[in-house]
């Protein structure tokens, strides 16, 4: 497997081995190694010092399904700490099919200069000018460079919020449709690639120089166990059916669907809002249920959200953006919903950190809530560039200290996401102590805490949470590592588990791999990133949430989190001395 590296101030190409230590590492297991490695970590995040690294997984290219997802990282504009950014559609696979495990973006052009990465079939790389497509929104962009380069391509790029370096700037990846509308949301690194003066990333098609797999037998027999595991599984059916949006009702009906700023747990119009709402409208306006968004999905979780003529809005409408444009603004318009998704994948947006925002402007008094044409008017201004624009652009703590206003459920800069912490405690946890910022990826541990999805712990209770959130973290290193999808997660349940999984690891590489590596794995990979954050200057008191979240009981069971500093700080106690 080959790493490209591409200097951006010299224009200088260079390909490399992947080195034998990171034999069998890939995704964001091999973005955290190298920007520990190489970057200073206090560094300027869109400074020439910092890089930029795009990661396949590393089963990524192969015949096992729902494994297409790109781990991309850097150190973050918005939290200051080491980031990946996860995201799917089809360019994993295709850089897999192409044989590159990374490709390395460092330095800066000179001002003005600006370029887009081509990598063809046989891995070969070259820097284009991309003058005439700077200012462009994402999809447009993308429909002129299918013209320049033939359809037969995936692509990353990022819109006007990238090139304008903000915060909560998002690097959009083309689904199997072509449309950019999968997004690498979390952490500004769309911000990044602006300060590195790029705009795309083209990489052709079709490619069939994917690193061979050492036992193929094994690796396929185990990958036909993984597969029947998430055909199986209940859950599954209940994606297809009514994509990630089939959480709206479970969770405003726990109480822990943040709404208005995070200052009620329950939103009255969730209903309107729901998995099954939004399927009886795609289907009577002749949309699409059981949308096949990414390479090899078998799951079938994405949509096409149109509106009452049959027009494409967008694809696809998920759960955090129904909650973050929806619920936290007091909006139960579905439509308007969809309008504020499809912006923001045009401008190049994170629809998180941007719908947190608007809600943190309107609990300051700015706008109203439920005023979504005030929303589609916030996010249009990013694009246009004003300087309120700019400061949605910025994310949510920004909006907090422009208002002078406290009430900004953030962590280490990054917002939260749609399960209140006062509700489930082990989200707190790993809101807090994720290196990531407040991120539900890092650590989804809402199943661990409700008993409707099978959970055993007292979500109101701090009694095990601590090792529920550390558990979830280091298995979710490796997840992002070898590139599985996260609602993939279900091949877990096949016979063997992760140890099937495994399998399929030390089928690929050759050598052996156990559940043990998996976890010495994950544990050092989060190790790294701790350690990337303390040099860039983060101590405990970063591993806090906002005081809202110890303050202000939630209604309507009107808790709050109950995590004291002590165990939040036990978290990762597990680290060499």
């Amino acid at each position: 497997m080959k790493i490209i590296r591409i200097d951006m101030n010299t224009g200088t190409i260079l390909t490399e081995d992947i080195e034998p230590a990171f034999t069998g590492m890939g995704g964001r297991g091999l973005t955290s190694f190298y920007i520990n490695r190489e970057v200073p970590p206090m560094c300027d995040p869109l400074g020439s010092e910092n890089k930029l690294i795009f990661a396949p997984g590393y089963l990524s290219g192969s015949s096992l399904v729902n494994s297409s997802r790109l781990s991309v990282g850097a150190k973050s504009p918005l939290t200051g700490g080491i980031k990946e950014s996860n995201v799917g559609g089809t360019i994993a696979a295709d850089l897999g099919h192409i044989g590159i495990s990374a490709i390395i973006i460092e330095g800066q052009p000179e001002k003005d200069h600006f370029f887009i990465l081509k990598i063809d079939q046989a891995g070969n790389a070259a820097l284009l000018d991309a003058a005439a497509f700077w200012g462009k929104r994402t999809y447009e962009l993308v429909t002129v460079l299918n013209d320049a380069h033939g359809d037969n391509t995936s692509m990353l790029c990022i819109g006007p919020a990238g090139e304008l370096q903000l915060s909560a700037a998002s690097i959009q990846a083309t689904d199997r449709d072509g449309r950019p509308c999968r997004a690498a949301g979390r952490g500004g690194l769309g911000a990044v690639m602006g300060s590195k003066g790029l705009k795309a990333i083209v990489v052709e098609k079709n490619a069939q120089n994917a690193e061979p797999i050492a036992d193929i037998k094994t690796f396929k027999d185990s990958a036909k166990i993984f597969a029947k595991a998430i055909l199986a599984d209940e859950f599954t059916e209940a994606l297809a059916e009514l994509g990630s949006a089939v959480l709206v009702e479970p969770i405003n009906a726990a109480g822990a669907f943040p709404t208005r700023n995070a200052r009620e747990g329950q939103f009255e119009d969730a209903d309107k809002l729901s998995g099954e709402t939004m399927a009886r409208i795609i289907k009577r306006r002749g949309g699409i249920q059981r949308h096949k968004g990414c390479a090899q999905c078998i799951i079938n979780c994405s949509n096409e959200y149109v509106d009452e003529q049959g027009k494409y809005v967008t694809s696809s409408l998920e759960y955090e953006t129904i909650w973050s444009m929806g619920g936290m603004l007091g909006n139960n318009d579905l439509d308007t919903i969809a309008q504020l998704d499809f912006l923001c994948d045009d401008i190049g947006l994170d629809t998180i950190s941007t719908g947190v925002a608007i809600a943190v402007a309107m609990d300051a008094g700015y706008r109203e809530f439920g005023d979504a044409k005030a929303a589609i008017e916030m996010v249009e201004e990013v694009a246009r560039g004003t300087e309120f624009g700019k400061l949605i652009g910025h994310g949510p703590e920004q909006v907090g200290k422009h208002f002078n206003h406290d009430r900004v459920p953030v962590v280490k800069g990054q917002s939260i996401a749609a399960y209140d912490p006062r509700v489930l405690n082990g989200m707190a946890v790993t809101y807090a102590t994720s290196p990531m910022g407040g991120d539900h990826t890092a650590g989804w541990v809402v199943d661990a805490n409700l008993e409707e999805f099978g959970g055993t712990l007292d979500r109101f209770s701090s009694k095990g949470q601590v090792e529920a959130s550390r558990n979830a973290q280091i298995h979710m290193i490796l997840v992002d590592t070898v590139g599985i999808c996260d609602f993939a997660q279900t091949g877990f349940g096949a016979p063997d588990g992760v140890g099937n999984v495994c399998k399929m690891v030390a089928a690929k590489s050759g050598k052996p791999f156990s559940e043990e590596d998996w976890n010495n794995i994950g544990k050092k990979v989060l190790q790294i990133e701790v350690e990337f954050n303390r040099k860039a200057g983060f101590t405990k008191e970063h591993d806090r949430l906002p005081k809202m979240f110890y303050e202000e009981p939630l209604p309507p069971h009107n808790k709050v989190v109950v995590i004291s500093d002590q165990e939040m700080d036990t978290t990762f106690n597990f680290f060499e001395k």
